[in-house]
């Protein structure tokens, strides 16, 4: 049998070591340059999209602070892509800042900013940008007492019940009975009114109302609509933030019911009462 000599084998794998160290190179070679291009490819684009350009609003003329824009004020103007920024006020957008005030002086030529309006770009978001997909904005006639003293304000979880004359449940004779009962439990206040969260941050509060807006799935919304057209009336009671437990057996209440449990109802009140950390009624 024939072998190698000591001096043959160490020249393979000499030969050996030297391809792996010839295939490892070649591969780091092409994950370099693989990184290159795509470098160069980002740079392209970079490039590209710097020199197109997008519409945005523009001043026809200086304005100062405090003037109401007008449409003769604004102008459609060009500015590369690279260069526009989320505070510049998109062409299509121009009609929502006319009529609105600036808080910043403007000079002709010069691109409008959502900043320099009073209110920003919040003041374009209608009541609908809150309302989450599956949900449904809804509103209730509710003012004054019914809505604790008007002291309900927008993002605030109310109950909403409502006392309404039944008819054919007043005994034998067949007459009418005043019923309460709760129709909705922990619903979000959309607004009060015309105010939302939003305005009502700007302006501070703007005071009265007569109805509340609430977020509801479409099946609530069908409820409170058709308690809206029962005789009667709908009041608000306010929640804690923090209190989401849901009763799931409330009765309806009228006047045997009081009579008969409001002794009871007391009882059970002063008991949950004197519980620490006891947020929960009956």
């Amino acid at each position: 049998m024939w072998y190698d000599s000591p001096q043959v084998m160490k020249q393979k794998a000499l030969l050996l070591v030297s391809l792996a160290a010839a295939v490892l190179a070649a591969f780091l070679a092409r994950a370099w340059l693989d990184a290159r291009n795509r470098e160069v490819e980002a740079m392209k684009e970079r490039i590209r999209r710097s020199q197109s350009v997008v519409r945005v609003v523009g001043l026809a003329r200086a304005l100062p602070a405090g003037t109401t824009v007008r449409l003769d004020d604004l102008r459609d103007m060009p500015v590369l892509a690279g260069l526009a920024t989320s505070d510049h006020v998109p062409v299509d957008d121009l009609l929502h800042v006319v009529g609105r005030r600036l808080v910043h002086t403007a000079d002709a030529g010069a691109p409008l900013l959502w900043s320099y309006l009073d209110g920003g770009r919040d003041a374009v978001r209608g009541l609908a940008d809150d309302v989450r997909s599956g949900l449904r904005a809804v509103s209730i006639p509710v003012s004054g007492a019914a809505a604790v003293s008007g002291l309900v304000r927008p993002n605030d979880h109310v109950d909403v019940l409502g006392s309404f004359v039944l008819p054919g449940t007043g005994g034998a004779e067949g007459g009418e009975s005043l019923v309460t009962m709760t129709v909705l439990q922990n619903a979000t206040v959309l607004a009060t009114g015309s105010e939302t969260a939003r305005s009502a941050a700007r302006t501070g509060g703007s005071g009265g109302y007569s109805t509340v807006t609430l977020l509801a799935t479409p099946r609530e919304a069908e409820v409170l609509v058709f308690a809206q057209q029962m005789r009667g009336k709908l009041f608000l009671t306010l929640r804690n933030p923090a209190d989401v437990h849901y009763e799931t057996d409330l009765p309806r209440v009228d006047f045997s019911k009081i009579e008969a449990e409001l002794s009871s109802l007391n009882e059970y009140r002063q008991k949950t009462l004197r519980r620490p950390g006891a947020t929960r009624g009956q």
